[in-house]
């Protein structure tokens, strides 16, 4: 498999829209290309054997790697034995870095590799590393995490886990096949609110969850301007060339924990998508850059906003959206409404039947602002105040900190993991499934069920102390 660069990934590509379209999801991408090999084992609840010291790899330090280097490296039973990026200034950069965090007792052997499309292949070979964890573009994320695992590493995937259905398979079965984990580091499901929710969630306080409203509102046409190195220059062309919804996961996931969707209660079922015509990149480009600017030769495809249903086997509903072009606030939307009341998000606010106590006097009301201070009081979940003072200035208000103190300490006590396998499918699926749908004007797409039925038999995530 070749892997691409960041500029030149998407030019080299041959699957199209028209593809993705006139290819609905064969039976055997539904239900598994196959039933699970006998050497295989199912991976909802896996626990890996203990790791004292966590001896670990970084595929590509540009934008997101280097919060995670920095973080993972400060935390005790922690080792950095390598970086691999494209770019030999940012891979000696934060091989500095880690040094420099470790004192003179640790991160003082972290072998470099740079320069090549496939140096991270030969880090691999050579280091050996316990774990793996990849910051690179959309396109790399599932092989590296496949190629990763397969060499004997567990494997934290930056969001998406993989752009295909085939590549989801092929995650999940080399998983199962390797007993080695794949998460997906959704961060969002760390932030103070999602773990508040969760909290309440678990607790009854809206009853029994039947729907929810995710989104990724996030405008970032600026990113255009890294044109030859960062995020613009190759999520650009994926703007220009699919047409769905591209980043569902930071909303999605969350609630899809909220209404254990994979675990347990119900899984996902189907869903249907439409985006709004494509105009804003377009506008965008005509505006900033010259009319023979490279930006200004891209045939924008992506509507600015894509709206997908989710239905879920139980018959409950999800409604996920996406837009990275509109000139808008910032928002995850992240509503869970259950037979009792519901929780917001963007601003903060609950309300309940027969009222909020000391806020509202029934579910007319919000409760949101300083009136939700004896609720946050209450309610917010174990895991954050534990964490909060340690983590609150790691990214993304501490989220990103709280995430990986949970994979370090999961690792070192040999416990589950928050996030499985099969949710990082599930909830990346939601990208190529709504591309068919909007390219089939707006059929049902049926999910494959990545857990081969066991979802049934996976226990939820309970609220960890």
């Amino acid at each position: 498999m070749k892997y691409l660069d960041r500029r030149n990934f998407i030019k080299k590509s041959s699957l199209s829209a028209a593809a993705i379209a006139a290819a609905p999801l064969l039976a055997n991408e539904i239900n598994g290309l196959t039933k699970r090999p006998a050497m295989a084992s199912y991976m909802g609840d896996f626990a890996a054997p203990k790791l004292a010291t966590i001896r670990a790899a970084f595929i590509g330090v540009g934008a997101r790697g280097p919060g995670h280097l920095q973080f993972f490296a400060s935390l005790p039973g922690t080792e950095v034995v390598a970086i691999s990026d494209l770019y030999e200034d940012l891979a000696k950069k934060w091989g500095t870095k880690a040094k420099e965090i470790g004192g003179s007792t640790r991160h003082q052997e972290v072998k470099l590799y740079y320069g090549k499309e496939d140096s991270w292949i030969k880090m691999l070979d050579e280091v050996k590393p316990d774990v793996v964890f990849i910051s690179t573009n959309w396109k790399n994320h599932a092989p590296m995490a496949i190629t990763s695992m397969k060499k004997g590493a567990h494997a934290f995937v930056e969001v998406p886990i993989g752009v295909t259905v085939d590549e989801m398979w092929s995650i999940v079965d080399t998983s199962e096949a390797t007993q080695k984990h794949c998460m997906m580091m959704e961060n969002v499901n760390y932030s103070r609110d999602e773990l508040m929710f969760l909290n309440m969630c678990r607790q009854d306080v809206i009853g029994e969850a039947i729907h929810a409203e995710a989104a990724y509102i996030h405008e970032l046409r600026f990113q255009m301007e890294e044109q030859e190195r960062g995020t613009g220059s190759w999520r650009t062309h994926h703007y220009a060339n699919r047409n769905g919804n591209l980043y569902p996961t930071h909303g999605l996931g969350p609630v899809a924990q909220y209404m254990n969707l994979g675990r347990g209660d119900d899984s996902f079922g189907s869903l249907v998508s439409f985006s709004t015509p494509a105009m804003g990149r377009s506008l965008y480009a005509k505006k900033n850059y010259a009319a023979d600017h490279k930006w200004n030769q891209l045939d924008y495809k992506g509507g600015d906003l894509n709206t997908t249903i989710l239905k879920t086997k139980m018959g409950k509903t999800v409604m996920v959206q996406w837009d990275e072009t509109s000139p808008r606030p910032y928002s995850r939307l992240n509503l869970i409404q259950g037979t009792k009341g519901a929780l917001a998000g963007f601003p903060t606010r609950i309300a309940l039947e027969g009222g909020v106590p000391g806020a509202t006097k029934n579910h007319h009301q919000w409760a949101q602002g300083d009136q939700l201070v004896e609720i946050r009081e209450k309610y917010d979940h174990p895991l954050y105040k534990r964490l909060n003072d340690a983590t609150k200035d790691t990214g993304h208000g501490g989220m990103d900190g709280i995430m990986m103190y949970r994979i370090v300490e999961c690792l070192q006590k040999g416990l589950p993991l928050d996030q499985n396998v099969y949710e990082g499918c599930f909830w990346s699926a939601v990208s190529p499934l709504s591309e068919r749908s909007v390219a089939s004007g707006g059929s049902p797409q049926q999910f494959p069920d990545f857990t081969r039925g066991n979802w049934k038999t996976t226990k939820p995530l309970s609220i960890i102390t």
